[in-house]
Formats: C-alpha cells, structure tokens, sequence
C-alpha cells in the first residue's frame, strides 16, 4: 500500500478539501483562525530569538531561522487549525463549482480576522508580558519589524517588491501543505511542510500571517527600554512603526500577493492541470 497520493490525487483531493472548510460556522473559523496565528505567531518568536546575535554564516543563519519557523505550520496542520494563506487554495473548489463565491469570502473573512486577533495576541504576550524581550531579544524585533515597514529596497517600488516576495512565499507555503496533505503518517508530513517553509524564509520572502506578528511585536516593544537600546536603531525609525503603517507599508501587498502565489499559482494551476473536465 502506497503512504502518500499522486499529484492527481492530490489535486483531485484539493476539492473536496475546500468544501469541508464551507461547512464551519463563523465562531469555528474564528477560533481555528486564532489559533493558527498564534501558532504562526510561535514559530515567528522563535526565529526572532534564533535570529538575534552576531553569526558570521548569513546563509547559515537564514537556514535556521527557516527550519525553526517550519514548526508554525506544522502546528497548523496536524493538531489542526485555519490559517488564511493555505486557504487560498479554495479556488480549486470554486473553480469546479462546488462552493460559492459568497462561501469562499465568508471562510476568507472570518480565517484572516482570527489569524490576526492571534497573533497580535501572542505578540502582546510575549513581548509585553513576559519580561524576555526587554533586552537583546526585543531589540531584534525592532529591527525585524522596522525592516519590513521600511521603503529603502534598494531599485524597487517597496509595495511591488514586498508583493512579489510574498508571491514567492506562499507559493512555497502552499506547495507545503499538499506535500503534506499528500503524506498519510505523521513524519511524511513533518518533512513535507519543512523543506518548503526553511526554503521561503531563507529566501527572504514574506508571509502575512507571520507578519502579523512581527510588525505588532515591534510595535510593542517600542516601549520597552532595553529593546530600544538593544536595537540600535535611530529613535525616529523606532517611533516610525505603528498600526497604520503596518498596513500601508507591508500587509496590503503582502496580503494580494499571498494570495496570488497560492490562490492562482496553486490553486488554479493544478485545478487546470488535473482537476477540470476536459
């Protein structure tokens, strides 16, 4: 007996995938939302504290803080919860007609609300709650999160560039979650979520969700002392962060190319390979 599907399968499998997640009620996606962004918001504390200090190996260096940030997803797949950027792949069930536009929206609206009350949440948590981030660990995320609000990408337009990153980034999230889904045992899907997750951050692309906790835990440890020294960044790039720049400067384009990375070139790619009736 074979332990894993074939791409049709797979793909094939995808359908039905997508009218399971119109069967939940809006307080369900609610709270599986949640939990998926505090989950993500888990790895993303995690690959700030991996990534903090000096390491000589940058390659090296963006190699673990990938392969520590695949326990986000891993935690999103098995244990079980929603995380909006695999659920972009529901334009296979939509393209077959099997849910409805107005379903799809409801899934989408109410997975990336929870996603984000989650992680802003675990940001809120550690970094204001806990005393870990008053020191080195903080000012790493400054630094984290000042970068991804900053417009200095060096020859690019910053929301095309920070688009086209997350373009890349789901792509690879979502190829994730099929390898996993393809798995039938616990380890094949360890191993299927975890080489294309340590590959996107690596990479240096850009994922929604984690950035839902990124830029709020900056946001938050601007008003931890320790951070703000440990940072080293000029006071008026720290002051610079905020609620509405988060969006301006980063999760807008985040958002719309996540989604075109796994809601087109997944979703419709293998709905059109392997899925519709020819």
């Amino acid at each position: 007996m074979k332990n894993f599907l074939t791409p049709e399968e797979l793909a094939t499998s995808l359908v039905a995938w997508g009218e399971a997640k119109v069967k939940q009620t809006s307080l369900q996606l609610l709270v599986l939302g949640f939990l998926a962004g505090a989950y993500i918001g888990f790895a993303s504390h995690l690959a700030t504290v991996v990534g903090t200090g000096d390491f000589s190996w940058i390659g090296m260096k963006k190699f673990m803080i990938g392969s520590v940030f695949s326990v986000g997803l891993m935690l999103v797949i098995i244990p079980g919860s929603e995380l909006w950027t695999g659920n972009t792949m529901m334009t296979t069930a939509f393209l077959e007609k099997k849910i409805s536009f107005s379903q799809v929206m409801h899934n989408w609206f109410w997975v990336y609300l929870g996603n984000l009350l989650g992680s802003i949440f675990l940001a809120w948590m550690i970094v204001s709650q806990t005393g870990i981030m008053d020191g080195v660990f903080g000012g790493t995320a400054l630094q984290i999160a000042s970068a991804k609000i900053s417009h200095e990408v060096v020859g690019h337009s910053h929301n095309w560039a920070y688009f086209f990153r997350a373009v890349g980034c789901n792509w690879l999230v979502c190829l994730a979650v099929l390898q996993a889904m393809a798995a039938k045992d616990i380890g094949g899907k360890i191993l299927g979520v975890f080489f294309p997750i340590m590959a996107f951050v690596a990479a240096g692309f850009e994922h929604v969700v984690a950035n839902m906790y990124f830029i709020p835990a900056g946001i938050f440890a601007k008003s931890l002392p320790g951070a703000r020294l440990a940072s080293g960044l000029d006071p008026a790039v720290i002051d610079q962060l905020g609620w509405a720049s988060m969006w301006q400067s980063n999760l807008i384009s985040v958002t719309l190319g996540n989604f075109v990375g796994g809601g087109l070139f997944v979703g419709v790619v293998y709905w059109w390979l392997y899925v519709r009736k020819r």
